[in-house]
């Protein structure tokens, strides 16, 4: 989520690939079968100065808490609970209300930069145990690439790091759209994910944040003209953001917290940067910037 290759960068917020059926609709009224709730999760990135990003994507599970009083469960150990998955072993005491549910992501190779400026997609789509989702797992298989400057590049999982990220929820993150149907927004922010070395290798330690629509506020705006490479970046109230507009020099940023902020356009080819500053945002609503031109 940060700076420019070659005076261009990427955005979004969680801007999505077809991860499971791209065929599937988000407002599906269908009611999930008494017992049992629906969960989606969508996908958009970060900006970031890379020309592609290919995730290799395994797995997408989740844990689901159902017992009665799920804050009994806010002392389990969630980082050994998301190593071992319980498999081939029996849960420990204490544990048998914490269900893990596989949501069959289609396993693949997924270009995240084709996911900026607030489209997104779906990643998973499962009806699951009722009850409330503690942690998401995402796992990654091996073959992941960085193109920088049209030159592709292995993009490696640490030596000992785990194959997977674990998103720890409290429970109640998810929105409940439709009668036992919850939705999440899942940013994969590029800039923190990525990571080079000084002897030019790139690894992958993925970051995610999550946000849901109509808790979170938005920004954007159009900068003009395209030519001048802009990076926009939002700052304030704890919350960064980054975005590279559209061809047609729009640009929209999701998920921010309620606040003000500054806005901060970085103009590249002889073209001299602007901030804009108190800019009010305030959640579901979007704040539209207008026009912004920039001059040389």
């Amino acid at each position: 989520m940060k700076k420019t290759n070659n005076l261009l960068l990427v955005t979004a917020l969680l801007a999505f690939v077809t991860f499971v059926v791209s065929a599937c609709s988000k407002n599906s009224s269908a009611e999930s079968p008494l017992g049992q709730q629906t969960v989606s999760l969508y996908l958009t990135d970060a900006p970031v100065a890379y020309d592609q990003v290919l995730i290799d994507i395994k797995s997408v599970k989740v844990l689901v808490d159902t017992s009665k009083n799920t804050r009994n469960s806010d002392s389990c150990d969630f980082n050994r609970m998301g190593d071992d998955d319980h498999r081939g072993r029996p849960k420990p005491p204490g544990d048998s209300m914490l269900v893990w549910q596989d949501l069959n992501v289609s396993a693949g190779v997924y270009d995240i930069l084709k996911l900026r400026n607030g489209v997104d997609t779906l990643l998973a789509n499962k009806t699951v145990i009722n009850g409330k989702v503690r942690l998401i797992k995402i796992e990654f298989g091996t073959n992941n690439t960085v193109v920088v400057d049209s030159v592709s590049y292995p993009l490696n999982i640490p030596v000992n790091a785990e194959g997977y990220v674990l998103i720890k929820l409290k429970g109640h993150e998810m929105e409940e759209y439709l009668p036992r149907k919850h939705r999440l927004w899942l940013d994969f922010d590029l800039g923190r994910s990525i990571v080079k070395e000084r002897n030019g290798v790139y690894y992958l330690r993925p970051f995610f944040r999550y946000f849901v629509e109509k808790q979170s506020a938005s920004i954007s705006g159009k900068i003009i003209p395209f030519n001048a490479s802009p990076l926009v970046t939002v700052y304030g109230e704890g919350d960064t953001a980054y975005a590279i507009p559209n061809p047609d020099g729009r640009f929209k940023l999701r998920g921010l917290k309620d606040g003000i902020y500054s806005v901060e356009i970085k103009g590249h080819n002889g073209y001299i940067g602007k901030t804009i500053t108190g800019v009010v945002v305030a959640k579901p609503k979007e704040t539209e910037l207008g026009p912004i031109t920039l001059v040389k």
